[in-house]
């Protein structure tokens, strides 16, 4: 969003916090049915603590979008104006990644519509609280998963090492754009993590018109749900569906797969705006980390007990040990609940 977060330490814990508890929300009213009426649970004490934790989410996206329109404010609007004139404001991709540059951030090119008349300021929060409540916690969750089932498999995890190590060597040491887009090993263990842990394990949808599923009709505005989770370990598509194996998405794997089989971020017109952004993150993440240390499993996948949460959060903390690869710093080891 092009803000610092230096400063707000106990105001990110306090968000962190208030988008878990509206998850559990969600999880208590999906299994009571006299809940789904918004005024009914208004009456409850959950729904209370909802009212009091939609205003820290609110509170903290709104001062976010407050200081960024301030920064603009006091610069005069030079670089939205700046952005508008320069036809070659596309990133370089063998730029360093963290490299500073004026360039708009997703927040800055929000509010310079909102200055054409094309948003409003209500139309600004809804976009900024998508990203910041529904991106943030799903890649924290996917890395978690990653991180551990390659610390559970080590010919995974060297090979990870190796690819990302000779891209590092080729490209002078530097993290760009162009090299975290050149990791296709890495890209394959993030999408079969995806297929065994998807962060969202589950959608509704309505349709909007009679849908007739073989012998079966599912009438208009019928309120329907997908199980990902079981999609995705399901034998008709998957050979051996509880194996973690990157190779399944070798193109040619890829090539005759049902469209349907697959689906992390959803699919069809409905799918997540933030897809290949989330993939970006998780490659920039594990890529650093892989080329830093060595993983090994302290609590293993096969004893893990989930939680019902609007993502798929394991109920124990998820312990990996990360010993640093630096030889001078062998002696060194942190373990890291995820």
């Amino acid at each position: 969003m092009g803000t610092s977060l230096r400063g707000l330490g106990g105001f990110q814990q306090q968000y962190r916090e208030a988008v878990h508890r509206m998850g559990e929300f969600l999880a208590y009213r999906v299994m009571r049915q006299w809940l789904r009426s918004d005024w009914i649970f208004s009456l409850t004490s959950k729904g209370k603590e909802q009212k009091k934790m939609l205003k820290i989410l609110h509170g903290f996206t709104k001062r976010i979008i407050a200081e960024r329109k301030l920064y603009h404010d006091r610069t005069n609007g030079q670089y939205l104006k700046s952005f508008d004139n320069d036809t070659s404001a596309k990133r370089d991709d063998a730029e360093p990644v963290g490299m500073r540059r004026k360039r708009l951030a997703m927040l800055d090119l929000l509010i310079a519509a909102s200055r054409d008349g094309l948003m409003t300021d209500s139309d600004i929060q809804e976009e900024v609280d998508l990203f910041m409540f529904a991106g943030h916690d799903t890649t924290a969750m996917g890395l978690c998963y990653i991180l551990a089932l390659l610390a559970e498999h080590n010919d995974i995890q060297d090979r990870v090492r190796n690819e990302v190590n000779t891209a590092l060597q080729e490209n002078e040491q530097k993290y760009t754009m162009k090299l975290l887009q050149n990791l296709p090993y890495l890209e394959r263990c993030i999408k079969e993590a995806l297929r065994l842990y998807p962060s969202v394990f589950f959608i509704s949808r309505i349709p909007a018109e009679d849908v007739k599923l073989q012998t079966y009709l599912v009438p208009a505005g019928t309120l329907l749900f997908f199980n990902i989770y079981a999609v995705h370990r399901d034998p008709n598509f998957w050979s051996n569906p509880e194996v973690f194996d990157p190779d399944r998405f070798l193109p040619e794997k890829i090539r005759h797969r049902h469209p349907y089989s697959y689906l992390p971020f959803s699919a069809g017109p409905r799918n997540c705006i933030g897809q290949r952004f989330a993939i970006l993150e998780m490659k920039a993440m594990i890529a650093s980390l892989i080329h830093n240390f060595y993983l090994e499993p302290i609590d293993y996948l096969k004893n893990l007990q989930m939680q019902v949460d609007l993502v798929l959060r394991p109920a124990k903390p998820l312990r990996v040990k990360f010993i640093p690869v630096c030889k001078t710093n062998a002696s060194f080891e942190t373990q890291i609940s995820i």
